[in-house]
């Protein structure tokens, strides 16, 4: 049976594996990206990074998926002007790695590869239709329909971390204001929530982080919210109950709902969750409240390389 090979370009790190049709990734290695040495020096990284991988397989390689992050063409060849990568504006990205490796080449923007993969893999593999929000360092999306990426006119849809929730509100890197990335960005929200905890000097968390804001993650949030603790509870709640309100444009303009939660900032659970549907849920209009569900997708980030390789796989 034909193998794939995913591959999950990252700007801190960058991971291959070899991806089988039914048992799903087989191998798999991850190396740093170091982008800051420029274009030529990461192409050649990630054509050693898949010769190695290729070397292993069993069976015959249709080909590579490539997830990268940025907007890709609608002919999935090219790259553009993707952040964290140092020197890449317009790539032919698809084309390089066949000159650098031989091997036939896609690419997808990386979260609608998430999507994919939980199509094909994880928790969305149950249903024709949903919408994959990925929350990480930044808030991402993939939307699945009739059991296919949508991708919108030009390759570019689900920009779903750019979706504002208040245009008066808080900024990150988008160009709208109240993007529920600032909310739910790993960074704005652990920045959010140093504003917070600072408030009260009486806190475990102000007692354990103050004069090291920085080292503050979601992470530790989750953590003290299990133990019980009252103010880390009530940050999660705050940020759930805000990708709710995203959540309500998604399904009042797509008539989807089923939503997929992946990524690290996932990890707080129903801290995140349960807000999150019931904020949801009272502002849906009533016959998008039926059937209405978000599910946790458990496989983490190998979701990304699941859905890379079955890029490569039902495509080339």
């Amino acid at each position: 049976m034909n193998v794939s090979i995913g591959f999950d370009l990252g700007g801190t790190n960058m991971k291959a594996g070899i991806v089988h049709p039914e048992k799903g990734v087989l191998k798999q290695v991850s190396i740093p990206t170091q982008a800051d040495d420029g274009l030529e020096a990461t192409l050649d990284r990630m054509a050693k990074l898949i010769k190695e991988v290729s070397d292993d397989a069993e069976g015959d390689i249709t080909g590579v998926g490539i997830g990268a992050p940025g907007m890709i063409s609608l002919d999935r060849r090219s790259v553009h002007n993707p952040p964290n990568l140092k020197g890449w504006y317009v790539v032919p990205l698809a084309e390089e790695i066949r000159k650098h490796t031989g091997f036939n080449a896609l690419v997808e923007n990386d979260a609608n590869l998430m999507a994919l993969g939980s199509a094909r893999y994880g928790s969305g593999k149950p249903y024709q239709h949903f919408i994959m929000i990925t929350l990480g360092t930044g808030v991402g999306g993939g939307i699945i329909f009739n059991n296919k990426i949508f991708r919108g006119a030009t390759g570019a849809a689900a920009e779903l971390g750019h979706i504002s929730i208040d245009y008066d509100g808080a900024v990150c890197n988008s160009t709208v204001p109240g993007a529920i990335e600032a909310y739910l960005g790993q960074r704005f929200m652990s920045q959010r929530a140093a504003d917070e905890i600072r408030k009260h000097p009486e806190s475990e968390l102000y007692k354990t982080y103050a004069g090291n804001f920085e080292a503050l993650d979601p992470r530790h949030l989750s953590e003290a919210a299990n133990r019980g603790n009252t103010l880390a509870i009530d940050i999660l709640a705050d940020a759930g109950r805000k990708l709710g309100y995203a959540i309500v444009n998604y399904v009042h303009t797509l008539d989807i709902r089923k939503i997929v939660i992946s990524g690290g900032v996932a990890q707080a659970g129903d801290h995140i969750l349960k807000p999150c549907f019931q904020a949801a849920m009272e502002r849906l209009m009533p016959p998008f409240r039926s059937d209405f569900e978000i599910i946790p997708e458990l496989l983490g980030n190998e979701a990304a390389l699941l859905g890379a390789g079955t890029l490569a796989l039902e495509n080339l």
